[in-house]
């Protein structure tokens, strides 16, 4: 009996501390439990606090900012350009345009470093209709005029742009390039070989568009657009302006054909011309004398592997200086003081105006062997008609090139260019000059 009750005791105390005990970890599991909750607590509210202050500086800085309701894409490029002639090129030699006679400057080497070539531009989209997209352009350079360090901005494109889902066609209006002869050889030098046989450039028209689909990968294109005429300065025109006296706008359209042909890439093939009109006032009570500017063109871009494109342009006309072609001479006009091209310096009486006819063309090889690298070469030509010209005129002027750029990074190039200039000037002392040029590219 005695043991029951020792048994029964021990019982009890060993319910009872077990007791004592799991109560002991409940409080201990339950004050974790409060710091714990306490913790989360303080946490929370300096998340709370911070997301108040983001939420609220996000809010001014939305009001601080300018938007547009429309998309903008922001593009353009910062670069650097230095350049050695061997012999003096015109326009300061920034970029070349043809060489100086050797009997005005012999061997009258220089050295240029500008920025000026840097751009910048944005691109609209928008609003877009079901059946209408809408776009608009605005870009601008530095080679507005200036002094090296303080350069003026000029308007390179501003146009906007409206297409038609149904039926492919398009309507441009505002300032852009020529529709004639677009391509461009791969060169550092700004000109991209203006003067020398690439013709065409930039001016305010309205242009028509239409895209055909042929069937299968063949498709076409047709372009027309009337187009301000940029004349010559002329004192006698009311206006100083032949192009704008002439009273209605130049004309100027392209076809292309696009096809398949080495490794299924697209070959393109175009034909393409302009026809303008200047007039030249006699005397101050109007009577005139017209020039007309024409060219007939040809243009053919070759993709002949996916890494090696050929580029190339043939063309001919008539005073058309103001595309960059003639090496810069549109026409001779004849005074009582004499022969003037351009009408530059005019004096005296008019007596006659013609024009100078002119051919041209150019041919370059772009190669993309290797990731990040470029190769370029080419060879371009622009020749007046000789009988066309008066003595002392330019007659010839060609260069060939070679250059090779190099990505850094997605950003920056870097690039190596040179050239080989000549100038032939009738019954006067050729020039000559070779052109090493360095780039450094920064692209956003």
């Amino acid at each position: 009996m005695r043991r029951v009750r020792i048994t029964l005791v021990m019982t009890l105390i060993l319910v009872y501390g077990v007791a004592f005990a799991q109560e002991e970890d409940l409080e201990q599991a339950n004050q974790q439990l409060q710091e714990r909750v306490e913790s989360l607590e303080a946490d929370l509210a300096e998340v709370k606090s911070r997301v108040e202050e983001g939420t609220k500086a996000d809010a001014d800085q939305e009001k601080a900012s300018v938007d547009s309701k429309y998309a903008i894409l922001l593009y353009g490029f910062i670069k650097v350009d230095a350049a050695y002639m061997t012999a003096r090129a015109n326009d300061s030699g920034n970029y070349a345009r043809w060489v100086e006679s050797e009997a005005v400057n012999p061997n009258d080497d220089q050295f240029n470093l500008t920025a000026r070539e840097s751009r910048f531009g944005l691109e609209f989209k928008g609003p877009d209709l079901a059946f209408l997209n809408t776009s608009a352009k605005m870009e601008i350079d530095w080679y507005g005029g200036g002094t090296e360090n303080k350069n003026v901005p000029m308007l390179r494109h501003a146009y906007f742009q409206l297409d038609w889902l149904k039926g492919a066609w398009s309507l441009l209006a505002g300032q852009t390039s020529d529709v004639f002869s677009p391509l461009v050889p791969y060169s550092l030098n700004y000109s991209v070989g203006w003067w020398i046989g690439n013709i065409g450039y930039r001016r305010p028209q309205v242009r028509l568009t239409k895209a055909f689909d042929l069937g299968g990968d063949f498709r076409s294109r047709i372009q027309i657009a009337a187009v301000r005429t940029i004349g010559h300065d002329w004192p006698y025109s009311p206006s100083q302006d032949t192009g704008k006296d002439a009273g209605f706008p130049a004309v100027q359209a392209r076809c292309e054909l696009a096809f398949p042909l080495f490794s299924g890439q697209q070959t393109i093939v175009g034909l393409s011309g302009h026809w303008g009109e200047e007039e030249y006032d006699i005397d101050a009570q109007g009577e005139e004398v017209n020039a007309t500017s024409w060219s007939a063109n040809l243009d053919l871009f070759l993709p002949i592997l996916h890494w090696l494109t050929f580029k190339g342009e043939l063309w001919t006309g008539r005073n058309v200086d103001s595309y960059l072609g003639g090496i810069g001479q549109g026409v001779v006009v004849q005074t009582t003081d004499g022969l003037f091209v351009n009408g530059t310096n005019a004096t005296g009486t008019l007596i006659d105006v013609w024009e100078i006819e002119s051919v041209g063309g150019w041919a370059s090889i772009e190669a993309r062997p290797w990731h990040r690298w470029i190769l370029g070469a080419g060879y371009s030509l622009d020749d007046p008609h000789n009988g066309d010209v008066p003595s002392g005129a330019r007659r010839r002027n060609s260069s060939c090139w070679g250059n090779v750029t190099y990505d850094i990074t997605e950003a920056v190039r870097v690039g190596v260019e040179i050239s080989y200039w000549e100038t032939f000037y009738k019954d006067g002392v050729s020039g000559d000059s070779i052109r090493f040029q360095t780039s450094l590219i920064y692209r956003f």
